[in-house]
């Protein structure tokens, strides 16, 4: 623990976090690539570029500013970022070098507001703040060391099958290259693939869902192709991956990784929520349900925009005619005119749960909901306006600060 001199020095620049963060967070990725560049594969570029890393770590040291006398509030976070860290293969030596160019950031940046005792203050915090995240990073790679067919760092994959699954979602379907076992994982949770991104000329990794149930002889991942907007810029490595990597192609891939996963050690019912991509865990869940011969209730609902979009609705169609303990609810936000007399989907519109809360909304029941932040914050408030208890809702954001991405 720190002492309270230390602690309250790091509270007292919170006001002016809060108004200078972002340029600080802006400063220090710019001082670290320039002096260690072989950093920048390691982080993805994309968002450096939108500018969303350099917001979500000023967020991140804010509150770590605002909770330094209990850092433990923040442990949800921190083994999130954990996973994270580990799944792009950053080790405890990395530790300093950041640390270096953080307080060296602070100084520039604040100036004459920056004291010794400021930065000996911070350099206290931030030692606190790795070794927190150090030991929880070396758990993690010890586990997914030790696990069946497990590894730490990067493996190398064989693209066996390729299959488009919508307009934009298409699947990868991966295979060990030398020839060993694939490892177990939870249903939810994610794999890194790291390619190499031409318009930058470096490797670079991203996050994305395993979109089937363990037990396979292969990962599987259903990767959204993310094209250019008029609000962010096209998908460096989605891209990539839907152009450029074909049947045979050799990439490198990280352990599965994250704690948004299905609780198993319940009986309740579930209801699965996605929107667009992120369909692909709640497939992985239902699969895996499925496999176990699960009693449980099951509630899957999903919205996208219209049929061209719509990935899996066959697969998913299928299951809940053929399964008893499933149903199903697809929302079109605006169908085609193709899509008019389709099977496909129930319900035009944005995806509304007050209005099929009579067959949708389950007493006890666990909720997973994963897709855009704006779709899953007003997923939740619906929940919470139903009754529906935080610690029945489980959710992971997908896109710009969430995880895949």
């Amino acid at each position: 623990m720190l002492n309270i001199n230390t602690r309250n020095l790091v509270k007292a620049t919170v006001p002016v976090l809060k108004e200078h963060g972002v340029a600080l967070t802006r400063h220090f990725y710019a001082r670290m690539f320039l002096h260690n560049p072989e950093l920048k594969p390691v982080f993805n570029q994309g968002n450096q570029q939108s500018g969303s890393q350099q917001q979500a770590l000023a967020m991140a040291v804010l509150a770590y500013a605002e909770h330094i006398d209990d850092p433990s509030v923040l442990m949800p976070v921190l083994t999130l970022v954990a996973n994270k860290h580990v799944s792009v293969g950053i080790r405890a030596e990395h530790y300093p070098v950041v640390g270096m160019h953080l307080l060296a950031s602070i100084k520039e940046v604040l100036g004459d507001a920056a004291s010794d005792e400021l930065l000996a203050a911070w350099a206290a915090a931030y030692g606190q703040l790795a070794d927190i995240l150090i030991a929880q990073e070396s758990a993690i790679y010890a586990k997914a060391a030790m696990t069946s067919g497990g590894w730490t760092g990067w493996r190398g994959f064989i693209v066996s099958k390729k299959v488009v699954e919508s307009e934009e979602i298409t699947s990868f379907y991966l295979q060990p290259a030398d020839g060993g076992s694939v490892p177990d994982y939870k249903p939810g949770q994610y794999i890194s693939v790291k390619v190499f991104v031409p318009e930058l000329g470096m490797m670079q990794p991203r996050q994305y869902s395993l979109s089937c149930a363990p037990g396979q002889a292969y990962l599987r991942i259903s990767v959204k192709r993310e094209a250019a907007m008029a609000t962010k810029p096209a998908g460096l490595v989605s891209n990539v991956l839907h152009r450029d990597c074909h049947e045979g192609a050799l990439i490198d891939v990280a352990p599965p990784m994250g704690d948004y996963v299905l609780h198993e050690d319940r009986d309740t019912p579930v209801v699965l929520i996605s929107a667009g991509v992120g369909v692909t865990p709640k497939l992985a869940m239902l699969e895996h349900l499925l496999k176990q011969n699960t009693r449980r209730k099951i509630r899957f609902v999903h919205a996208c925009r219209h049929g061209g979009v719509h990935a899996f609705k066959q697969q998913v169609r299928e299951l809940s005619e053929q399964y008893g303990q499933i149903k199903s609810l697809t929302y079109y936000e605006v169908p085609r005119a193709e899509d008019l007399q389709s099977i496909d989907y129930d319900q035009q519109g944005r995806l509304d749960l007050q209005t099929v809360a009579s067959d949708f909304i389950l007493p006890e029941a666990d909720y997973y909901i994963c897709g855009p932040r704006p779709f899953m914050q007003a997923q939740i408030a619906s929940l919470q306006s139903l009754g529906i208890t935080s610690a029945r809702i489980h959710k992971e954001a997908f896109g710009s600060g969430g995880f895949a991405h």
